[in-house]
Parts: structure tokens; sequence; C-alpha cells
């Protein structure tokens, strides 16, 4: 605005005084124009600087507003600091308090997992998940868990170790399912002994806790408890029971321990050889000691009445005496010719009395000689069986090393009894030939003095 009017006024300076002449109403009203407007140029310029100062004076409030806020917030971040390290410090106190208590949870978190392993085994392969597995499943969560069990685990793994050990001490019935020996299964009643056993109208029967079904063992204890037993033990007190300490492991053995009749078989075609020499032998023996024992019986008899002989042998002895020592006497034979008459006949009497032993000796010594041979004979098929399908199975070698030591003992066994039954039964007819002899001698000695006082 000012420039237009400076421009107005140099024109106007400018313009030939004839124009003012001949226009002097038009030089006055721009005159007056121009003045008007340097009056709105004043009062806007006022204007203007007014809305300056105003502006001036809100930027000078936020900026005091400002520096107070910065003031406020740097006491604040000061005061935060000095909290924050406070703070810090006290974190890395409670860090290694941490630290501290985190080991000791770890160590009896450990603990308890091993206890909780232990009584998942113990659930597992005992007879009281029949009945009393109610907290496996926790004892089960405990085994699996990767962090610190809960309280409500911690609760559940002790009430499992409580159930378990009551129910160890119980003689509960229960039904639980069977199957048999032909493969049907069926739901059966029968009493669970502790975590020990379980007892049916069969006996004992084996528990398979993976499969949850009972069945029969192979072989059942001599005298072992049935369920009538136990219901007796129920109502009326206290039964001795045969009880497998071992949990089953000792029934199960059981069935692989071979009965005498099993071990004879095993012997083979050599150990029945062995059993019909030991048969044949013992029929002889037996035979033959009767008849030695009724022949003394019957010697001791005849030295009570030696004037009346007898059925026996010592009654042959005197009957021959009698009967040629007169005649031996008349015809002047000596008493040589009737003591040689006399060891005939002790001779005959003696080949009677050991009848029979010669062939237990023989027997006895047949015997070991077989066991030797079923040896062989087995250590042979041991060796073939090698050869067929290695030695990496000691159970393919088991028949053949089977068949050598049963032959081998059975030898032993036949030869030794015998052997004892020969000595035995040589010793009692050596007895009765000596007292023959004796009797013989003693007959030839009175002869003989009664021939020298007829002389």
């Amino acid at each position: 605005m000012k420039f237009k009017t400076l421009v107005t006024a140099v024109c106007l300076l400018t313009m030939p005084f004839v124009v003012l002449a001949e226009s002097p109403v038009s030089a006055e009203s721009l005159v007056s124009k121009t003045q008007q407007e340097q009056k709105e140029q004043r009062a806007h310029n006022v204007q203007r600087e007014a809305g300056f100062k105003h502006t001036e004076q809100t930027i000078q409030a936020q900026r005091d507003s400002l520096l107070a806020m910065r003031e406020k917030l740097q006491s604040e971040t000061e005061k935060l600091s000095d909290i924050f390290s406070k703070n810090e410090a006290e974190l890395s106190t409670l860090e290694e308090q941490l630290r501290l208590d985190t080991g000791s949870l770890g160590e009896l978190f450990g603990v308890v997992r091993q206890s909780a392993k232990d009584l998942n085994t113990e659930i597992e392969t005992s007879v009281t998940s029949v009945d009393s597995a109610k907290y496996a499943s926790v004892v089960n969560e405990i085994v699996e868990a990767k962090a610190l069990p809960s309280m409500l685990q911690l609760t559940g793994l002790w009430q499992g170790m409580v159930e378990q050990i009551t129910a160890s001490g119980e003689i509960a019935p229960i039904s639980l399912p069977y199957i048999n020996g032909e493969g049907y299964k069926a739901n059966i009643d029968a009493f669970r002994l502790g975590s020990f056993a379980l007892v049916s109208d069969q006996g004992y029967v084996q528990w398979n806790s993976d499969r949850h079904v009972a069945k029969p063992y192979l072989k059942q204890p001599q005298k072992g408890p049935v369920l009538a037993d136990l219901s007796t033990i129920n109502q009326a007190g206290i039964l001795p029971l045969i009880v497998d300490p071992s949990r089953g492991i000792m029934l199960e053995q059981l069935a692989n321990t071979p009965s005498l009749k099993e071990r004879l078989e095993n012997g083979g075609v050599v150990g029945k050889v062995i059993l019909g020499l030991l048969a044949i032998g013992g029929i002889i023996a037996l035979f033959r000691g009767t008849k030695l024992f009724i022949i003394r019986q019957q010697i001791k008899g005849q030295l009570k009445q030696p004037q009346v002989p007898g059925n026996n042998p010592l009654g042959r002895v005197l009957s021959v005496f009698y009967d040629n020592k007169e005649r031996y006497t008349e015809q002047g034979r000596s008493v040589e010719a009737l003591e040689l008459r006399l060891l005939e006949t002790i001779v005959d009497e003696q080949q009677h009395l050991e009848k029979g032993l010669s062939m237990l000796k023989l027997l006895a010594a047949l015997a070991p000689m077989l066991g030797l041979l079923g040896t062989v004979t087995g250590m042979i098929e041991t060796f073939q069986v090698i050869t067929q399908f290695g030695n990496g199975d000691p159970k393919v070698m088991a028949g053949g090393i089977s068949m050598a030591l049963i032959t081998t003992v059975l030898g032993l066994v036949a030869a030794m009894p015998l052997l004892l039954a020969h000595n035995i039964l040589s010793t009692q007819a050596d007895t009765i030939r000596n007292i023959l002899e004796k009797q013989g001698i003693s007959l030839v000695a009175e002869q003989a003095e009664k021939v020298g006082t007829t002389a």
C-alpha cells in the first residue's frame, strides 16, 4: 500500500503544471484518498503488531510451560532412576535367592520323579494294579512331566503310595478277567495276597499288567493254596500258605524246573537202557538177598539140631557126612576122601549161593560205560547242532548237553547201588560158605579123631 502511494505521489509531482491548473478537484481527492489509505495502513499495522505480540506471548507461555514440564520430567527421571537402581539391586538379590531355591526344588523334583518312577513300576508290575491303581494316571503325569509338579500332583503321589502300602497288607477278594489254557476268556473270582500273588480255584494265576488279564502258571507248587483255602482264612483266621516272595518269578521258573520223569526222558534211549539194567539188577539183588537171608535163617536152625539134616546147605553137607562116614570107615578109606567129598558138596553149595552175583557185577560195570556212551552221543548231537545253527543261542545246544549229563548221572546212579548190592550179597555168601567150611572141617576132624582112636 505504501509503494502504491509513493508511486502516485511521484506521478503527481512530475505532471505538468498545466494539467494541475486544468484539474484542481482531482488532485485534492487523490491526496485525501492517499491519506485515508495511510490511516488504514497504520491501523492494519497496529493490528498486526498486536497479533504478533499476542503470538509472542503465547509462544513464551508455551516455552515456559515446556521448560517447567522438562524440569518436572527431569526430576521424575532422577526419581525413577533411583527407583530403578534400587529395584535392580533387589532384583539381583531375588534372582540369586531364586537360583538357590530353584536348585533345591530341582533336587526335590528329581527325588519326586524317581519316587514316581518307582511307584509307577510297582503299579505296573504288581498284582495290586488289579483293584488298587486309582492314582496311576497322576503318577504317570509326574513321570512324564518336564516342569515342577503341582501340589495336586504331589498329593496324588502321596495318596498313591498310601494306596499301595495299604493294598500290600490285604487279602482281598476280587473279580478279574482270566484266560484259561484253551484260550477262553472269562471273569473269575480270586483272592489277592497283598502285592505278592493272585489265587483262584486252580491255584496261583499270573497277572499280565500290559493286557490286564490273568493266565494260569504252567506248573503249580506242591500244596499250593486255592480259593477255598483263602475263603477259610477270611472266615476263620490264619492258615499257613506257600507264597512266592519274588512276586511270580519263582513260580515262572518252577515251570522250567523239570520233574524226575522229564529228566529221565532227556536221557534218551541210552538212559532207558541204563534204567533197564538197574531194574534187572535190582530184581536179581532183591531175589538173591531174600534167598540168602532165608538160607542163613535155615542154617541157624540147623546148627541147633545138627543130628537132623534139613533141606538147606548145611543140612546137605551133614547128610553127605552121615551117609558116607560109616561106609568110608568100613572100607578102610582115609579121612581125606571124606574131606574131599565134603569139599565137593561145599563147592556145589557155594555155586548156588553165588548164583546171580556175577551178573550184578557185570551190570554194575556196564552202567557207567553206557553213561559214558550217552555222554559221547549227546556231545556229538551238540556239535551237530552247533554246525547247523552256530553257538549264538545256548538253548539250541541244551538238548544234547542235557542228554550227555543225564546219561552220565544215570550210569553212576545205577552202578553205585548195584556195586553195593553185589558187595553185600557177596559178603553174605562168603559168610555162609565160611560156616559150611567150618562145619565140614569140624566134622572131618571129629571123624579123624575117631579113626585114630580105633586104630
